[in-house]
């Protein structure tokens, strides 16, 4: 079906997470049986007809087939390696907009030194600082300790440390993942030897936990970034024009952007309470807990989506500040290249104008670009 390019239209919501992602699962596998509804070439379409149409027969399901198909955690852990790709596109993203802001607030770059890191070795700390140490090379922008001050804010001074934790909750997400994903979780399982056990691998709580771990993680990159943008537009914070406007007074320049941006981060605050300490029973109470896993992989995505659009509005605040500080030939290579992709979405503001459709574009543009690359 997927190489033919039958779809299955799957509802978003109805998993408890346990017994299987059952409701979300039983619409994948009733197309298979010529049921349902499938999308083929932008259609929606019965099943049968979706198939029918990409020269596909209806399958005959044979013994345990459909518990195989219905009663795992597949769901909760599909929509999860999604967020999880996406998460680390934001997470390289927020990597990249705190090195533009530190060149367009002459940031210090000692707070990065690696021997400094490695007296609290966690190994995320110097992979953060490293990675925006090369990218910052080259930079006339950037400064050391007592040329300009003493020490940053918290929001630039502690990258390495909140960055890097974000990265140490990505890795244990990855992990988790990658053995589900190579588990079998339906039941009863056949085991090798013939025996049959009815057990609990249906039951979604470490991917629930992760998700929830997950969520945290991908609101942090977001939280810190917002606070970012306030310190490049507040002038009190910057020394520069009011909120990045050219004519100040009779320009509001990105005083809604980071309205924005303060918006969305308290929208992953209660997206990012956890759904895995919540469970109600179903099954006449035989299922009596369950982790709720799937809605925290649904959740884990809103927020990872949402985090690109508050590092979005980041980004255009470091941008329109190096436009006013003709900073442009000082950035370092990386920098400005960089740079060069987000004023191509989303140009400086001369004056005032409508930039929403921008932000959104260039957050899609996180979300789908390997930055490495």
């Amino acid at each position: 079906m997927l190489v033919s390019g039958v779809h299955p239209v799957v509802p978003c919501k109805g998993s408890v997470g346990t017994s299987g992602d059952l409701a979300p699962l039983s619409h994948i596998a009733i197309v298979l049986v010529g049921e349902g509804k499938a999308e083929y070439k932008g259609e929606i379409l019965q099943g049968k007809e979706a198939l029918k149409r990409a020269g596909l027969k209806p399958v005959s399901l044979e013994a345990k087939e459909g518990l195989a198909l219905i009663n795992g955690t597949q769901a909760m852990s599909g929509v999860g390696v999604l967020a999880l790709n996406e998460a680390e596109r934001v997470g390289l993203a927020a990597d990249m907009a705190a090195c533009l802001t530190m060149e367009a607030l002459n940031g210090v770059i000692s707070a990065f030194d690696s021997e400094l890191l490695a007296v609290r070795p966690h190994p995320e700390l110097e992979f953060v600082a490293s990675r925006m140490r090369n990218w910052l090379e080259g930079s006339r922008r950037i400064t050391r300790q007592g040329e300009v001050r003493i020490q940053d804010a918290y929001s630039i001074r502690c990258i390495p440390q909140v960055h890097g934790a974000s990265w140490q909750a990505f890795n244990y997400v990855e992990e988790r993942l990658k053995v589900e994903m190579n588990s079998a979780t339906d039941n009863p399982i056949v085991l090798e030897s013939g025996e049959i056990i009815s057990g609990g691998h249906f039951h979604g709580q470490p991917i629930a936990l992760s998700m929830d771990f997950l969520k945290v993680a991908a609101a942090e990159w977001a939280n810190i970034s917002e606070r970012r943008t306030e310190r490049l537009v507040n002038p009190q914070l910057s020394g520069l024009s009011p909120f990045l406007a050219v004519n100040p007074g009779l320009e509001c320049g990105l005083m809604v952007a980071q309205y924005a941006a303060a918006s969305l981060v308290s929208e992953n605050k209660v997206l990012a309470h956890p759904a895995s300490v919540d469970s109600i029973p179903t099954s006449a109470n035989q299922e009596d807990h369950v982790s709720m896993g799937t809605i925290g992989s649904r959740q884990a995505r809103e927020i990872i989506h949402n985090s690109a659009r508050v590092i979005a509005i980041e980004m255009i605040c470091a941008s329109q500040t190096i436009y006013l500080e003709k900073a442009e030939n000082q950035l370092a290579q990386a920098t400005r290249d960089y740079l060069e992709k987000v004023r191509l979405i989303c140009p400086p503001l001369e004056s005032d104008r409508a930039i929403s459709d921008q932000m959104e574009e260039l957050a899609q543009f996180i979300l789908r670009e390997d930055l490495l690359r």
